[in-house]
């Protein structure tokens, strides 16, 4: 059921509100044309169970290449 999907992520976000704002923000960016909405929004409360939503991944900087660069005669 669905009030246990939210029971769940409220685990990892404890204020309602932002849980709500959270799981549709995601789901509207997971969703697939041709699927079923609920289905989606289950998808991304299970998701939200195992992880916090709100904690964004460090970006890894990509390495600076080194750029020969060519001098003037």
């Amino acid at each position: 059921m669905r009030s246990d999907l939210v029971f769940g992520a409220l685990s990892h976000v404890s204020n309602r509100y932002q849980l709500c704002q959270l799981a549709s923000k995601a789901t509207r960016k997971l969703h697939k044309p041709n699927t079923r909405l609920q289905d989606t929004t289950n998808e991304v409360l299970c998701r939200f169970q195992t992880t916090n939503p709100g904690y964004t991944a460090p970006v890894e900087a990509p390495e600076a290449q080194h750029v020969e660069r060519r001098r003037a005669a």
